[in-house]
């Protein structure tokens, strides 16, 4: 009874912490006071720091000093008031996510989504069940919060229908939907979202620096069989044990017709043949602009797909190859009837970013600001200065980072919100002590992914609770943290090792052209 007391109390701390905290929007808006107040104190006591850059490096303060701007005289208010509008219509994730956005609205109304994530888990060989369910999971995070709506409900009928613990399965498919977020074989959303912050906060150092969506593919696609393999150790041999046999052994009707329901149509497998088709013919037409050593989307001047307009288009490519099978599915299953639906489809997907939109009005603010007032610039150099001076090694550094974000991520669990907070500090302080935006972002993500799973501060976190007191009429917080801190603990753990060995002693790039170190010497 003691334990179980002390362990209340300490998730009842946890989730006080988080509820401390305001709104990401009321967030940024107190740091933005916040910044503009220590910008007038930064200037007035002279605070300033050598520019660590060589003469003639991108970004170099003309005289070598960087000084603390203080943004609370004339000029700054003036540079305050003229910026506004430009800060929110130029913020870099903004475009890029908007036009992913209308593609994978259109594949998500079609319901491409849905009966593809269907057909893998329900036709999956009984032995394999859980890592389908798992790697639906991580693959439904292109489609937004189907994921949680959809498969993890999904998963604990089906888990119930074979005779498991459906709280066993439950786990299963939020352990992929959430503890696997950042990880895809396709790059979604996400993507253009965090590189774009990460763009933002290395042109602190370099103003030239460039950073694509495709920063992170090669590693969060082979983390997708990573966290699929690791959820489906965790199940099998910890979770369920643990959870022990269920009870009830008939399923309601309700479940009963949830698995009927659940089941992929003729037609709906129909739609998913020629969805397949559209999204092979695409990749055909594709592959003949850059695979030809002339192809017309390699870079013209070296002749390499690496910074090739391919990548740099790589947005509209996202747009196009959900755009186009999701519309032949539509119109395949009948959902959609006319090309009004595919406007519909577009519109809501762009209705439902509402929220995002003031967060990023706000985000973009509070970035412009911080990089008006050097204060970022004078912090990174301090911190960058100390990490050379003790001299840490690649992978502790690496590791202390992964950790500090998944602390960060207990009590402020969205991942766009977290990183443009912290990005303009840690990004160009890493890249200062030598290593590439691209790495250091993959690093993010795994801190960010892991712990999504066990802070009730994620926002389907309740969702989750109420799913289980269904199964567990005395289950609550803690019912879903027992479950969960496995999953977590060991994908933060294998995850970070394996980012440290494929990085540092692999030596493997995150990405299609993404540099492992930065040199602030040459930029690159």
């Amino acid at each position: 009874m003691e334990m179980k007391a002390k362990k209340n109390k300490l998730l009842d701390t946890l989730e006080w912490l988080g509820n401390a905290l305001p709104h990401p929007v009321i967030l940024f808006a107190i740091l933005i006071a916040a910044i503009l107040i220590a910008s007038a104190l930064g200037a007035f006591f002279g605070l300033s720091v050598a520019d660590p850059r060589p003469e003639g490096a991108p970004g170099r303060v003309p005289g070598g000093i960087i000084y603390a701007q203080s943004l609370l005289n004339a000029e700054g208010i003036r540079k305050i008031l003229s910026n506004v509008v430009t800060n929110f219509t130029s913020f870099a994730p903004l475009g890029t996510v908007l036009v992913a956005m209308l593609g994978v609205g259109i594949a998500d109304k079609a319901g491409l989504f849905s009966s593809a994530m269907r057909l893998i888990v329900l036709k999956a060989p009984t032995q394999l069940t859980t890592p389908a369910i798992v790697f639906a999971g991580v693959m439904s995070n292109t489609a937004g919060e189907l994921g949680y709506v959809v498969l993890i409900p999904l998963a604990a009928v089906i888990f119930h229908s074979l005779g498991r613990n459906p709280l066993a399965g439950l786990a299963a498919a939020f352990a992929g939907v959430s503890g696997g977020y950042s990880a895809n074989l396709l790059l979604g959303t996400v993507d253009p979202l965090l590189s774009g912050i990460t763009q933002e906060a290395a042109r602190i150092v370099d103003p030239t620096y460039i950073v694509g969506a495709e920063a992170n593919w090669y590693f969060m696609a082979f983390s997708t069989f990573i966290v699929t393999g690791l959820g489906w150790f965790v199940t099998a041999k910890i979770v369920e044990p643990q959870l022990g046999a269920y009870n009830q052994s008939d399923m309601s009707e309700e479940e009963s017709t949830m698995v009927s329901s659940a089941e992929v149509t003729s037609l709906e497998k129909k739609g998913l043949l020629w969805a397949g088709l559209s999204f092979l013919i695409l990749s055909m037409i594709v592959a003949v602009t850059i695979i030809p050593a002339d192809g017309i989307l390699r870079n013209q001047t070296t002749g390499l797909v690496a910074n090739s307009p391919f990548f740099k288009s790589i947005v509209i490519f996202i747009f196009f190859f959900f755009a186009i099978p999701g519309a032949v599915y539509g119109f395949v299953t009948k959902n959609f009837t006319s090309s009004k639906d595919i406007v519909n489809a577009m519109s809501g997907s762009m209705s439902a970013l509402g929220l995002y939109l003031v967060i990023v009005f706000f985000a973009a603010q509070f970035i412009a600001f911080f990089n008006w007032t050097n204060l970022g610039q004078i912090i990174v150099v301090h911190g960058s200065n100390f990490l050379t001076s003790i001299k840490i090694n690649s992978m502790l550094l690496f590791i202390g980072f992964i950790l500090i974000c998944a602390f960060i991520n207990l009590m402020m669990s969205s991942a766009s919100a977290q990183w443009a907070v912290t990005a303009p500090i840690f990004v160009p302080m890493l890249m200062l002590a030598g290593y590439a935006p691209e790495t250091i972002q993959a690093a993010y993500r795994i801190g960010d992914s892991a712990t999504n799973i066990i802070t009730p501060m994620m926002s389907y976190f309740g969702l989750i609770v109420a799913m289980a007191i269904k199964y567990k009429k005395d289950a609550g917080i803690g019912t879903i943290l027992a479950m969960m801190v496995p999953y977590s603990v060991i994908f933060l753990a294998a995850w970070t090792i394996i980012f440290c060995i494929w990085v540092f002693v692999l030596g493997i790039p995150v990405g299609p052209g993404s540099a492992t170190y930065f040199s602030p010497a040459t930029g690159q």
